[in-house]
């Protein structure tokens, strides 16, 4: 094995890792967020707005970190890749009209 088949064999481990941690953040968060819920719907008492406000401020924060996790994970897969910038910037060079679509 060369050193840059190496390194490509470490460097898929690693996103590989990376994914399994992320996919078991994502199913804690769900349970968890589960269990915060059903704490939602069981609490009473005179500290009621108290433990609510609590229970949504963990809810709020742990989705943030869930979604930076996720796009830090899923960076490389962009909807406009520079392929698709290039294809577009080709194509409107070749277009000798000005007319354009409403979408575009």
């Amino acid at each position: 094995m060369t050193d840059e088949e190496r390194q490509r064999f470490e460097n898929a481990k690693k996103k590989v890792r990376r994914l399994r941690l992320f996919y078991i953040h994502l199913a804690a968060y769900f349970v968890f967020v589960a269990l915060l819920l059903y704490n939602l719907y069981i609490v009473s008492g005179p500290y009621k707005n108290n433990i609510i406000s609590l229970n949504l401020s963990i809810i709020g924060v742990w989705t943030v970190i869930i979604i930076v996790h996720g796009f830090k994970i899923f960076n490389e897969k962009r909807m406009f890749k520079k392929s698709w910038e290039d294809k577009k910037v080709e194509k409107f060079l070749k277009e000798k009209d000005e007319k354009t679509t409403f979408w575009e």
